[in-house]
């Protein structure tokens, strides 16, 4: 019971990361928005005038929603919300499930093999429902789940997910709709360990796929009522904060166009920071972490990406270049041809995201290789294609710029699915640059920050040594060996430097279990706690800490205080179930499994313990 992986340690903000493995929850969302310049014929609709702000909306962070930019800016407002970041999450109503593609909400059943489950989705009065159950040898029902969906997440590039409330808390349906098969399946991950409705969606994610959620501090999965104040992705995603540019409107205050002083335009920012704005969201790394005290919903567009989140990358080598094209846009662009002879350029004639992509218009699949080809002609001529002339012709259409030059490629962690290559490559069999395996540091050499503060590349300033801790720590945690020595070097810089701090605490502490120093651990993750109490995984290592000194009761304490953290997560509950069994407290074992169970009723294993457990 104790086997069951729970992400360490706790104060890591990963890639979107969750418990058991945070990387799926962010494949289901992208495969809904494909490589965020998505479009589809039967993608769900919205009004022109984009009434996405709820009416609990509120400004005082200086969010005021897209509907309050709508009346000066009518006609972008109408083509944004056609695009797929208009369109990236909507609640479920009775006219959006008619937009939906035909069959999808029919009754359509799926048998999984491996679980032994079957899953249903279907439409009744207006809403969209999934269901999963499991019967037994005799035809009785083992257990049945059965939830209403409550947004859609997604256009339909590659394909749709669901989310549904429960409580406070979010989470991921079961079942996708996939545009390539046009039907739906096991959502991405489902296919080899069964969540259940059980997979909550984490901050990180959401905030690249919605408005303006609002998640609780401190608990992860769960959000405020409403839990967006702006549904989709919306303008001040990329804008920043409105208030002040509505109330100077208002006002009737001059106000010049792409004025800094009230609203940020990306078109008049230096690449870099007009790239962290696309980067927020379309680099994901290998991990990330949030800088010490901030959320995603503290990142302003105009400012430095890493003042809020540092992405890292695992350095590539000639051995194992860098070839995924799901959420690694930026990092694609920054090793092509184009991106790299325009860095000494003026900036206007710099390759950034919005040299090809108008964030407010999308072209239909008909209409993007001509808008594409424009984009490419801005630097090149026609001249400039050296291919053969019936090479140019077999391309569909004629002269297709980006059907050579940027494929769609399959994306190998989401089945059914495309993404489109971003290294913008004359061959398909181009080298990568130098550059691309000369972009560590001194200090950093086994890992690469994407965004670091002033010059990117080998020139690069290293970032403080607690966002390389917890850095390593993620990737350590993900079984990557060669990251075990530069955590343990950078904590033990950090046990000197920095002893004050909930993070070098709780790594302190896990060093110490891991090290079978108990007494030295719970010292550590108690004085983590009392730095900052919301730490469910410093909980769960300083009950297994207890536990191996003998202190069994303590150890339930400390379990059971996990689980208020984070209850949805099953290894945290799985903690307290072993602690108590542990102590001998067998009536208070049975009862906690009725809970799990009640929780988390596709977990066959734990039934059987229970099972074994009443004899």
């Amino acid at each position: 019971m104790t086997g069951q992986r729970i992400r360490r340690p706790a104060m890591i903000c990963s890639k979107m990361s969750r418990f058991p493995d945070s990387r799926l929850i962010l494949a289901v969302l992208m495969l809904a928005t494909g490589s965020g310049c998505a479009f589809s014929e039967h993608a769900p609709a919205q009004a022109a005038d984009m009434p996405h702000a709820t009416a609990r909306a509120s400004n005082r962070d200086g969010y005021v929603g897209s509907a309050a930019c709508t009346p000066c800016h009518r006609t972008i407002a109408g083509s944004f919300a056609k695009t797929s970041m208009g369109r990236s999450l909507t609640p479920i109503k009775p006219e959006l499930l008619q937009t939906l593609p035909p069959g999808s909400t029919e009754t359509t059943s799926l048998f999984d093999a491996r679980s032994n489950h079957q899953f249903e989705v279907h439409a009744e009065n207006g809403r969209l429902i999934q269901s999963e159950y499991e019967t037994g040898a005799g035809g009785q029902e083992v257990f049945r789940s059965t939830y209403e969906m409550g947004w859609i997440v997604g256009t339909g590039e590659n394909g749709f997910g669901a989310l549904l409330r429960r409580g406070d808390y979010l989470f991921q349906a079961p079942l996708s709709h996939y545009t390539q098969t046009g039907r739906w399946d096991l959502s991405p991950g489902y296919q080899n360990q069964d969540d259940g409705f059980n997979r909550i969606i984490q901050p990180g994610c959401i905030y690249c796929h919605s408005g303006r959620p609002q998640p609780i501090a401190g608990h992860d999965g769960s959000y405020r009522d409403p839990a967006f104040t702006q549904t989709a992705v919306g303008c001040e995603n990329c804008h920043g904060p409105g208030a002040a540019h509505v109330e100077a409107r208002r006002k009737s205050k001059f106000v010049p166009i792409g004025s800094a002083l009230t609203i940020v335009n990306p078109g008049n920012l230096s690449s870099q920071l007009a790239d962290d704005i696309c980067m927020s969201c379309h680099q994901g790394g290998d991990a990330r972490v949030l800088e010490l005290g901030k959320t995603y919903q503290d990142f302003r567009p105009g400012e430095p990406l890493e003042r809020t989140v540092a992405i890292f990358q695992i350095p590539p080598t000639r051995d194992n270049p860098p070839n995924e094209d799901h959420v690694e846009h930026y990092y694609s662009m920054s090793l092509s041809k184009c991106f790299l002879a325009t860095r000494n350029l003026p900036a206007e004639k710099q390759l950034r995201c919005i040299s090809c992509h108008n964030p407010h218009v999308e072209p239909t699949g008909d209409e993007a290789p001509a808008h594409f080809n424009s984009a490419c002609l801005a630097c090149h001529t026609e001249a400039s294609c050296t291919a053969p002339h019936a090479a140019r012709q077999a391309t569909t259409p004629s002269d297709n710029c980006i059907g050579c030059h940027m494929p769609l490629r399959s994306i190998r962690v989401i089945s059914h699915s495309s993404a489109t290559n971003h290294r913008i490559v004359r061959t398909p069999d181009e080298p990568f640059p130098d550059q691309t395996f000369n972009q560590t540091t001194a200090t950093m050499p086994d890992l690469i920050e994407l965004n670091p503060a002033g010059e990117r590349g080998a020139g690069a300033l290293d970032p403080p040594a607690l966002i390389r801790l917890q850095a390593y720590a993620l990737l350590r945690s993900e079984e990557k060996v060669q990251f075990v020595q530069p955590w343990l070097k950078t904590l033990a810089e950090l046990e000197t430097s920095n002893p004050e701090n909930a993070i070098v605490q709780a790594s302190l502490g896990h060093r110490d279990l891991d090290d079978h120093r108990y007494a030295e651990a719970i010292s550590h993750l108690e004085h983590s706690l009392r730095l900052d109490p919301l730490q469910p995984l410093v909980y769960v290592d300083l009950s297994a800490a207890q536990d191996q000194t003998g202190n069994s009761a303590e150890a339930i304490v400390s379990a059971r205080k996990a689980v208020a953290l984070e209850p949805f997560n099953p290894g945290i509950r799985k903690t307290l179930i072993y602690q108590l069994i542990q102590d001998k407290q067998y009536d208070q074992v049975e009862a906690e499994m009725e809970n799990y169970l009640q929780i988390f009723p596709e977990d066959d294993s734990m039934r059987k313990m229970l099972a074994i457990a009443k004899q």
